[in-house]
């Protein structure tokens, strides 16, 4: 009985101290994040001055729109794909040597350096159809990019809900198809837009992929609302130079441009702010879409 009570002890000591230890190797993380994201933010911000935040070739208003507009362009395809992707996976597959294959290409696909898909992205999307350096060809760039990890948070997610869900559904008359539609896919709608956020923030930050694809150059005209113009700015296929590129560009090769310092700085606080906007707005309609299925008003 005494020993039982020393081995009790015993795990107990321990759960405490390795408790003490995930909760300080947290801590140091979140506190490490909000360092750097306060110094980038900060030092970004003193180095604003008039101008900058302007469309014109002097700020980076056009690149702040390039990357958006990328974004978005990538989740158009990507979302979709890798979705319907992870249902299939999850829902579809049988168990055996062709669903191994497949977990194997999108580990390895998820492992390829993004210069890789960059220069495919060249080659196959620029060079093989004749075209110039353009948004859509470093959306679809970014989207390969982004594919495995919203392919895999959707098959996980699926996977993860009690079988009661489907179950229950398909006992009410539901066909498969409907049960994925209505009840699964709504079901975990937070986790499968983990994987998006994921995706979007790579995003955001993706320079050496569309380094080969989307190009270094912007020459927008707001006035100009011929999509078909190389001047519009909602003309996927014109030239798009994004805020990463921006800043590596401003790092790289602004010495003739006396503010290149601090165009790189405070581009690289607007990034941030961009990411983190993004994250807490997408966490709050994931949230209040799972509050209004579980009938919450």
């Amino acid at each position: 009985m005494e020993r039982k009570m020393t081995n009790i002890r015993k795990a107990k000591t321990a759960d405490r101290i390795m408790t003490g230890v995930f909760y300080g190797v947290g801590g140091f993380f979140l506190v490490f994040l909000l360092f750097l994201a306060g110094y980038i933010i900060l030092k970004g911000l003193l180095s604003y001055y008039p101008g900058l935040f302007s469309f014109t070739k002097n700020g980076i208003g056009n690149q702040l729109f390039n990357t958006i507009y990328l974004v978005f362009l990538s989740l158009l395809i990507s979302v979709p794909l890798g979705m319907a992707a992870g249902i299939y996976m999850a829902e579809y597959a049988k168990e055996g040597k062709f669903l191994k294959f497949l977990r194997i290409s999108i580990e390895s696909l998820s492992s390829l350096p993004s210069i890789v898909i960059g220069l495919f992205g060249y080659l196959v999307f620029i060079l093989m159809t004749g075209m110039h350096w353009n948004l859509f060809a470093g959306a679809l760039a970014v989207s390969i990019l982004s594919l495995p990890a919203i392919t895999t948070t959707t098959e996980d997610a699926i996977r993860s809900l009690p079988k009661g869900y489907k179950l229950g559904s398909m006992a009410l008359g539901a066909t498969h198809w409907q049960t994925i539609v209505k009840v699964l896919i709504p079901t975990c709608t937070s986790r499968i837009m983990t994987g998006v956020l994921l995706t979007a923030g790579r995003g955001f930050g993706e320079a050496a992929a569309l380094l080969y694809t989307a190009g270094q150059s912007t020459n927008i005209n707001w006035s100009n609302f011929n999509i078909t113009s190389p001047t519009c700015p909602w003309n996927p296929f014109r030239p798009g130079e994004t805020l990463a590129l921006h800043i590596w560009v401003m790092r790289t090769e602004g010495s003739l441009n006396i503010h290149a310092a601090d165009i790189a700085n405070f581009s690289s606080a607007i990034l941030v702010i961009l990411i983190l906007v993004f994250s807490i707005l997408t966490r709050v309609l994931s949230r209040r879409y799972e509050r209004k299925i579980g009938g919450a008003k």
